[in-house]
């Protein structure tokens, strides 16, 4: 799998889905618009700054990036998250508790 159009793929698809233009994604990104339409088009790949601000934008993880179907899978990913604590004894829930977020 091509984690690098996955992640393009899926910022566009955010952008349309907010009905922003390239133009107005770009400048919420303090990208140029060149650089923007490069990234859409695979030509260019996305720094770890460039995944956080387009993050910062949508208010989600850079892990939402590299879902296939970002809101339908993370879904599914807190319920599984949901099973496994309910399966956990109070030690383990503890060492959850007091583990460094990942955000």
């Amino acid at each position: 799998m091509n984690y690098q159009k996955l992640i393009t793929s899926n910022i566009k698809e955010l952008r349309l889905k907010n009905g922003l233009t390239q133009e107005q994604f770009a400048e919420k990104i303090n990208m140029s618009v060149q650089g923007y339409r490069n990234l859409e088009h695979n030509k260019y790949q996305a720094t770890a700054e460039t995944v956080d601000k387009v993050c910062d934008v949508f208010n989600i993880s850079p892990v939402e990036l590299l879902l296939p179907e970002p809101e339908k899978d993370i879904a599914k990913i807190i319920e599984l998250i949901n099973k496994k604590l309910c399966t956990c004894n109070l030690d383990k829930l503890i060492r959850i508790n007091n583990s460094p977020s990942l955000y």
